[in-house]
This record gives structure tokens, sequence and C-alpha cells, in this order.
């Protein structure tokens, strides 16, 4: 089976500033002054090979490198070094509401962010009530975006993200969205996806819906692949001590 995603050796450095300038004032007194950097390595010779129908579940410490990695296979980054094969078109579930428009309406924002996603006008008219119903917002369809919670947001966003039938979905942390509800209707989403045999790339603190779903596991440190295989292996390097899958997760 030939992998779906394929990483060789691939680093993502970013240069970070010594000394920020937080004013135009600040900006003319030191314009003059040779600016020093900091060379912080987000990625650092990572190397993994995805097959079709995976579950890779992703865990480490903030800042280890987890949702970096999800925006190179993404195409949002390029990697500094390294070479990545991602044969199939991305779903990417990351900062969810990037793209909708305070000034629009819930009802446009649909329209507006399925249109970023690259589906069809017809295809959202389509799926709009379906789309309503998921979000649980139907009551604030005809308002501005800018009087929803950040968490409506996401939920509007998510709503319309899962119509894109993509063959490899990058998940981070979406399911920490909405109330225990709406969570649960998340996570039905993603185990009807799974079963449907979609590649999903997940990065949870969550280890038990990690150890429940995932059929590898990937551990992340300091931006470097510290423990990749078997899920309970992983969850195990990283905790210290075995995690039992949490209960009811699996679909009915």
């Amino acid at each position: 089976m030939e992998p779906i995603i394929t990483l060789e050796n691939i680093s993502k450095r970013f240069s970070v500033p010594h000394e920020r300038t937080d004013s135009l004032r600040n900006a003319l007194l030191t314009f003059w002054k040779k600016r020093t950097y900091e060379i912080l390595y987000a990625l650092n010779d990572v190397s993994l090979t995805i097959n079709p129908g995976e579950f890779l579940g992703i865990i480490g410490k903030n800042g280890s490198g987890k949702t970096v990695l999800l925006k190179i296979i993404a195409g949002i980054y390029r990697p500094t070094a390294g070479r990545i094969i991602v044969s199939g078109a991305v779903s990417t579930f990351l900062e969810l509401w990037t793209g909708l428009q305070a000034e629009l309406s819930g009802k446009d924002n649909i329209f507006l962010y399925g249109a970023l996603l690259g589906l069809s006008k017809r295809r959202v008219r389509e799926k709009f009530d379906e789309i309503v119903e998921f979000s649980e917002l139907r009551s604030f369809m005809d308002q501005k975006l800018k009087h929803y919670s950040s968490g409506m947001k996401a939920r509007l966003a998510f709503s319309v993200a899962i119509q894109a039938e993509r063959p490899i979905l990058l998940v981070d942390e979406v399911l920490a969205v909405g109330d225990a509800n709406f969570q649960k209707k998340c996570r039905d989403v993603f185990m009807k996806l799974k079963w449907e045999g979609r590649t999903i790339l997940y990065v949870s603190h969550n280890l038990e819906s990690i150890a429940e779903w995932s059929d590898r596991a990937l551990l992340l440190r300091d931006g470097r692949v510290a423990v990749w295989g078997q899920t309970s292996d992983v969850i195990q390097a990283y905790t210290g001590q075995p995690i039992k899958p949490a209960a009811g997760l699996k679909p009915g």
C-alpha cells in the first residue's frame, strides 16, 4: 500500500527577534541598531509515513510542534528543509473560524466559508438546513457574526467544514468546541469519518480519545519524533503509565 502522506526529514525554523519594538518611538530610536535573532526549530528532522484510512493520534506538550506539523501537511507553512508528499485533498480543522467575516450574518458566513473550503454554492444550498441544524444556531442565522461568542463561531465553522468530502482530515483540538452535547456530536462525526476510511491526523491533549480512536500514535518532543507506533506504547511513553480508552466513544 502506497502512503497517502510522506514526510522526509522535515524541519521548520523560525527566527525570533531578541529585541521587540512595541512603539513607533522605540522603532525610530533603535532603527540603527543591528537586530539579532534566535533560531527556533518548531520541527526538526521529522520523518513519517501515513497510510490511507489511518487514524493517527498526535500528542505532546504545548510547543512540541504538533500544530506546526499539521500546518505543514496542510500547505499553510512551507518546511525549511525536507520533502513532503500528500496524495489527496486535505480538509483542515485547525483555526476553525479563520476566514469568517464579522460584519456578515451567520447565513452569509456559511456560504462564504463553504466557498473557502471549495464547496460549490449549490452544494452549500443543498446542505444548508443540515449545517444549521448541526450547529444548533438556527435562531442566530440573521445576526452578524460579531455578536457570536468564540464557541458559536467555531460551531458554525465546524458545521460547514464537515461537508467537505476530502480524503485527508487534519484535526487540532476541535472536540473541545461547545458544550458536552455538541462535543458528543463532533465525536460521532469523526467516528463516522473514521469508519468511512478517511485518513485522519488528530492532535489532542485528551489521551482517552487518542487511545480509543488511533490506529497508531506519534509523540513529539521539542519538534522531534520521540516515539511513533502502537498507541498504547506511545501514551505510556508520554505519561509513564497506561491509559484506558474512554467509554462510550465508539459508534453505536
